[in-house]
């Protein structure tokens, strides 16, 4: 059974970080590439980043380049988004997503908020 659960969200001041984790399994993790969606309230669901499988290439939506990165320990199934210098926009629901094999995790909450 493919899984993708998502964990690290939460509350943070602008300016602040976290650090998300995504944990697959049920499938060759290490072929394939993984994405990280979010969706703020009221819109629509957006790629913020990218990671291939071998060798390792990066996509970055444009708001996050700079702030986020997106990095995979193929040794452990673990795809992570570091998030720095947060701001009230990144506000959002964040998804990791495996596109070949369609999987979805259920989304871990991140707020950026004085």
């Amino acid at each position: 059974q493919v899984q993708l659960v998502e964990s690290g969200g939460g509350l943070v001041q602008p300016g602040g970080f976290l650090r998300l984790s995504c944990a697959a399994s049920g499938y060759n993790f290490r072929v394939y590439a993984m994405h990280w969606y979010r969706q703020a309230p009221g819109k629509e669901r957006e790629l913020v980043a990218i990671i291939s499988n071998i060798p390792t290439s990066t996509y970055y939506q444009d708001s996050v380049k700079g702030r986020f990165t997106i990095s995979r320990d193929n040794a452990k199934n673990m795809t992570y988004l570091q998030m720095n210098n947060l701001k009230p926009e990144d506000t959002a629901i964040y998804y990791c997503h495996q596109q070949t094999v369609g999987a979805w995790g259920q989304g871990t909450q991140v707020t950026v908020s004085s």
